[in-house]
């Protein structure tokens, strides 16, 4: 006879030798258009990451994970040729910040730096949240081969 647990497709399986339990954490992906940054001493501190509905960017998330040193200072290098004064989220600011660090103050507002909606990067999450929001987002790459136009929420 068949359990639930048997039919359910399981994250768990035994760690080798052990009858403990190990945990594998399956992320979504996709990409998003890069709106803006928050700059850090040398690199870039955050990515402000979004996607496109009905002709709008839509803000998703504030993306912090996922870098390492080289890769903030190089992707800063390539986000500079692509500064504006101008936000190009629709809905920003957010008012408030969530308990993960999601949304964007206006006092956050003063300190970005808005870039032209052209730059695309692959973003892991957990999962989308119910506002539309990505919930443990990291930075995977840069993608030069897909236009920002065409993102729009895949998942």
């Amino acid at each position: 006879m068949d359990t639930a647990v048997d039919c359910w497709p399981s994250q768990l399986t035994f760690a080798a030798g052990s009858e403990l339990w190990l945990e594998y954490r399956i992320d979504l992906q996709q990409e998003f258009v890069i709106g803006g940054y928050r700059p850090g001493p040398h690199s870039v501190d955050a990515l402000l990451v979004g996607y496109h509905v009905d002709g709008d960017l839509r803000f998703a998330a504030k993306v912090r994970a996922g870098f390492t040193p080289h890769v903030r200072r190089e992707v800063l290098q390539r986000l500079q040729q692509l500064g504006t004064k101008q936000c190009p989220f629709f809905d920003l600011p957010t008012g408030n910040t969530t308990h993960w660090g999601g949304g964007v103050t206006p006092e956050e507002m003063k300190q970005m730096q808005w870039l032209k909606p052209a730059a695309v990067a692959h973003i892991r999450f957990a999962e989308w949240t119910a506002d539309g929001r990505l919930r443990h987002s990291a930075f995977s790459g840069l993608r030069e081969d897909k236009a920002a136009n065409d993102v729009r929420r895949e998942t």
